[in-house]
């Protein structure tokens, strides 16, 4: 409560500068306005040059003496504010020796601060971390998700609503095993329709796509085991098994599927343990898995003991259902991955995984032992309540108009600059392009992060690393003017890389 003999007003960012809530005691001063607000401005003073950098972890303050005389105040005040600040754990006193700045004061650097990661290597990562690392004026025609304004928004309120007027332990206990049997259910249905027959005890719940994956990964492989990938593939499955410490081996991709020849061949002389892919809508080219290629490989991967993720995770962006390999399979060597972050939003992260029932079985005890647990309650209440109801459907259909015409928009502006799509998909949001002649996509990726852009260059799809002439474009990111003018600009430079 305010104290009546305060009569110094200071509004909330003044109070919260540096992250810090600072008391009343601290803002007015035990002893009087004058005194606490010189002692608060020897703090800040201080807290400025450790966040500056100009004091580091290890480094010895001024001394007490020497501190007052260049601020203007007394020792008293300095010593007091040297007190608080040890007390708050930024510095540390040393008997006879001073204080010094406390290891664990150093303040991470703001994105703010620094320059777009030039000399990054453009590794599977590359993407990733230029994406979701970007300032909100950063454009992002490379990315992997739509932009906020195409999401539910105003959906995902109303169901955020209805979450908060939930039974308490949806809100604070952890969650059973398998997840919310009410989502579960949901997603027995999508199946169905997809015609994959399962049962509730083959299905569980994870906390996002990328942990599915990677719990299949941790129950199937062994450190040097190979896993068969398409090339291109999407980036992060090279990245999780590079985690993995598998051995990866690609096969040439087509507007089909995997290269049956070459697929074949691997098999026989690598004996890879796993293959995973998208077989819907495929990232990054955007491909359908054709019923031809989908029933031969099934009978390469059973004559050859090979298991078969199947990342489903763009399938409701396809207009009609392709082939889908859990289907013929019936769930036997395929699991089925998938998550809602790219239709939903990729905020409120829940996955799951579908497979034999004494796989998910085991894969259950191995995400308890993990992470105790998969997917969230809470996010699960939400999302099985936006997927109730007509709700879900009336929306994908939206995003399918949206994304046909942004394809056809972005194809032809794409090939005013020479860059042309490999093919044009069925459905989603991506354009895998060759891009002109002579040009590197790594070098146009480079230049067009300096100018606010980040592009998605082909080699990080390519585990061959044979696919520099390529580019994959997020055609609902593509949107802004200022995209075409950065390609424009370093298409006609020649592909040139930024100055050093």
């Amino acid at each position: 409560m305010l104290a009546k003999t305060a009569t110094i007003r200071y509004d909330s960012h003044e109070l919260y500068r540096y992250g810090e809530a600072y008391t009343l005691d601290e803002r007015v001063g035990k002893k009087g306005g004058r005194r606490g607000m010189r002692t608060i401005e020897i703090m800040d003073a201080i807290r400025a040059r450790v966040a500056s950098r100009a004091l580091a972890a290890g480094d010895r303050l001024p001394s007490i003496r020497r501190f007052a005389a260049t601020m203007g105040v007394s020792p008293s005040t300095v010593v007091e504010a040297y007190d608080r600040l040890a007390a708050q754990g930024l510095i540390r006193a040393r008997q006879g020796s001073g204080f010094y700045v406390s290891p664990s004061a150093m303040p991470p650097l703001a994105l703010a601060q620094a320059e777009p990661r030039l000399d990054r290597e453009v590794d599977p990562f590359w993407v990733s971390r230029q994406s979701l690392d970007a300032g909100a004026a950063t454009l992002k025609p490379g990315c992997g998700w739509l932009p906020a304004d195409w999401m539910p928004d105003a959906a995902l309120r109303k169901a955020f609503r209805t979450l908060a007027r939930a039974d308490g332990s949806v809100l604070a206990d952890y969650g059973s095993t398998r997840g919310s049997p009410t989502l579960r259910r949901l997603l027995l249905a999508r199946f169905a329709e997809d015609g994959i027959e399962a049962s509730a005890d083959q299905i569980m719940l994870t906390a996002s796509g990328t942990q599915a994956v990677d719990l299949v990964c941790r129950f199937l492989l062994r450190p040097g085991d190979t896993v068969l990938v398409d090339d291109p593939c999407y980036f992060n499955f090279r990245a999780l098994l590079r985690a993995h410490q598998a051995a990866i081996v690609a096969v040439p991709y087509t507007p089909s599927g995997p290269d049956l020849a070459r697929f074949e061949e691997v098999l026989a002389g690598r004996r890879p343990r796993l293959y995973i892919t998208n077989s819907a809508l495929h990232n990054p080219t955007g491909a359908t898995l054709s019923l031809q290629t989908a029933h031969r490989l099934l009978a390469l991967a059973a004559a050859h003991d090979l298991a078969i993720v199947e990342d489903d995770i763009f399938a409701d962006f396809e207009p009609e259902p392709s082939p889908r390999l859990a289907a013929l399979d019936g769930l036997n060597r395929v699991i089925r991955v998938g998550s809602f972050s790219k239709t939903l939003s990729a905020s409120v992260r829940c996955g799951y995984i579908a497979g034999r029932r004494d796989w998910v079985e085991d894969l259950v005890d191995l995400q308890v032992a993990t992470s105790f647990g998969g997917a969230s309650p809470a996010v699960t209440h939400v999302i099985a309540d936006l997927l109730s109801g007509g709700f879900y459907r009336k929306h994908m259909d939206e995003l399918r108009r949206r994304l046909s015409r942004a394809r056809r928009e972005t194809a032809e502006k794409l090939k005013s600059l020479g860059i042309v799509p490999w093919l044009m998909p069925r459905g989603g949001f991506y354009l895998w392009c060759r891009i002109p002649d002579g040009s590197d996509s790594a070098v146009l990726a480079r230049t067009a992060l300096a100018e606010g852009v980040v592009l998605a260059p082909g080699n990080v799809f390519s585990p061959s690393q044979t696919a520099s002439s390529f580019l994959r474009f997020n055609v609902a990111q593509c949107g802004d003017s200022r995209v075409w003018d950065v390609m424009r600009h370093i298409i006609e430079a020649g592909s040139a890389g930024p100055q050093t």
